[in-house]
């Protein structure tokens, strides 16, 4: 019985629809799925509502899904991307997408929440615009703290959504089995809340920042994140994300950066004993300031996660301009020294390998269009990547956006877009052909088995990752059936992602498409293998020249 055949053969009072949500801070689009998500499902079981759970999606491959929530009485509908993002998990929903849908749902009342409320911008590089309460078709629009705001209506008071962690964390608990719904489970990633609003909220923040219109930080203990980590183990949640903060090194700092040692080691040693089978823990935002400023402590904060992580971990460093005068019109929160020294420190601390693997590597974000720019700005933000490599240092991926301005951030009023696009476009081309070819033969050299790689698109070519922060595309030139899980070895680079073959390589009996990607299997040795069919590592290596793929290949036919 299909999941869809299931659903309608039982009775949703209410429904949650999960049009994926994308903020500086919060990620919610497969195969993550978002803590509102879960926070609004425990709401609805606070108040005996059953709740039915789907993706946009779902809804946009078959029509059956409104029809059902068309007899509950509650649908809320979560979506809103601030920061600009490509995906391959899913597409997120539209504004012209949830007007349809509020309008084919006539029966229930219809709820909007998350990021959308900020406004609604279609890329980087656009403006957003304020959604009028009028035009989205919806009943209610749920301000601030979804969860809290759904709470305070279905209790009869005006929705206002200000933060109760207290409450949340009863909600998160609550709500944890709806990740069993989703149609990804179980290899859905959980993002784990720590934190809501800006460390730099009085100082205004970075200009084109959203976290900032959340307020000033408030911190979550870690007694409610580690109950609701056990729920979700509980309901079979084995993929972590300690993510939705804008510096995990500032969790419980009280405001004064210095990383709070005793907190970082309580909440992961905690998650480890609440989730003792999990396979992914991995961390999001870093904020290289405080690695800086704090260089000692920081080290000692890197090597806690490290010691309770999984492998293939990424610090995400917010540089976004290499420019001082970017960096001051834009209140920016580190310099490129600082951002530089902190790669160093990331380096030394995690750049060890564990089964090939580096444990944790820095992540940079370039946001551009920003006030103050120039040309001479992307002149130095190639410096500034040129210094990398000419330092031998790793860098797991760069991102490279144009700044998305919304309404009550700076950069609504002051950006620089469509100014230099010429100097945009070029640096963008020099950094994916220069920069990052090379970066990734560094941190995934051919040879390098990844295991537990999800195929999420199939084809001639299909395409699969693993579950993680920022995991590494694995181009496989086979035909592979999407949703199955299996190990494959690095064979070759591309510009931001890689080209794979299952581990271990079927060298015998691979198609000619295939064996073509192999290094050292050109046109002239392509006919000695074919005629030859070596049948061990020796003499295949005969063939294509010392290699570490063949001591990784299955040589039967």
């Amino acid at each position: 019985m299909s999941f869809l055949q299931n659903t309608i053969s039982m009775t949703y009072d209410a429904w949650i629809i999960d049009g994926y949500v994308d903020e500086p801070t919060c990620l919610g689009v497969p195969p993550y799925i978002s803590p509102y998500v879960r926070t609004i499902a425990g709401v609805l079981y606070e108040h005996e509502y059953t709740p039915g759970y789907c993706t946009i999606d779902q809804i946009r491959s078959d029509s059956m899904y409104l029809r059902e929530m068309n007899t509950s009485s509650l649908v809320i509908l979560i979506a809103g991307m601030t920061v600009p993002g490509t995906y391959l998990g899913g597409t997120p929903a539209s504004l012209h997408e949830i007007i349809q849908i509020a309008r084919a749902l006539t029966n229930p009342t219809t709820c909007l929440c998350g990021p959308i409320l900020f406004g609604v911008a279609h890329a980087g590089g656009s403006i957003a615009t304020s959604i009028d309460p009028g035009r989205t078709g919806c009943d209610v629009h749920l301000l601030g703290s979804p969860a809290e705001a759904l709470h305070e209506y279905l209790n009869g008071r005006e929705p206002t959504g200000a933060v109760s962690y207290p409450a949340q964390d009863q909600f998160s608990v609550l709500g944890s089995s709806i990740i069993t719904q989703h149609p990804s489970f179980p290899y859905v990633i959980s993002e784990i809340e720590t934190a809501r609003g800006c460390e730099r909220y009085l100082s205004g923040g970075c200009s084109f920042c959203t976290e900032r219109l959340y307020g000033a930080p408030v911190y979550r203990k870690a007694e409610g994140i580690l109950a609701e980590v056990g729920a979700l183990s509980d309901a079979g949640c084995m993929h972590f994300r300690v993510g939705r903060q804008p510096d995990i090194l500032s969790y419980q700092t009280a405001g004064h950066g210095l990383p709070n040692i005793d907190a970082l080691e309580q909440l992961f040693s905690g998650i480890r004993t609440q989730a003792p089978a999990l396979k992914t823990l991995h961390i999001d935002n870093v904020n290289p300031g405080t690695i800086a400023a704090h260089e000692e402590t920081a080290r000692e904060a890197l090597e806690v996660i490290i010691r309770y992580h999984t492998p293939g971990d990424t610090a995400a460093f917010g540089l976004e301009s290499a420019d001082p005068s970017v960096i001051c019109a834009n209140n920016l929160a580190t310099t490129p020294e600082e951002v530089m020294h902190a790669i160093e420190i990331v380096n030394e601390v995690g750049a060890k390998r564990t089964d090939g693997i580096c444990e944790l590597l820095p992540g940079l974000n370039f946001v551009c269009g920003l006030a103050g720019e120039t040309e001479e700005t992307y002149i130095q933000n190639k410096a500034f990547l040129e210094r990398i490599q000419q330092r031998k240092l790793l860098v797991r991926r760069v991102n490279i956006r144009q700044v998305m301005p919304f309404p009550g951030t700076r950069s609504y009023e002051e950006h620089t877009l469509g100014r230099y696009k010429e100097a945009f476009t070029a640096f963008k081309e020099w950094t994916r052909t220069k920069f990052d070819t090379p970066m990734l033969a560094q941190v995934y050299p051919i040879g390098t088995i990844l295991s537990d790689v999800i195929i999420e698109k199939e084809g001639a070519l299909s395409f699969g990752r693993q579950l993680g922060s920022y995991p590494l595309l694995c181009g496989i030139p086979l035909q592979m059936k999407q949703g199955m899980v299996c190990s494959l070895v690095i064979i070759g680079h591309g510009k931001r992602s890689a080209t794979a073959l299952p581990y271990p390589i079927p060298i015998n009996t691979l198609p000619l498409s295939a064996l073509r990607q192999i290094p050292g299997l050109g046109k002239k040795t392509i006919a000695t293998f074919l005629m030859k069919r070596p049948k061990n590592a020796e003499e295949l290596t005969a063939i294509i020249g010392l290699s570490p793929l063949a001591a990784l290949c299955d040589y039967r036919y």
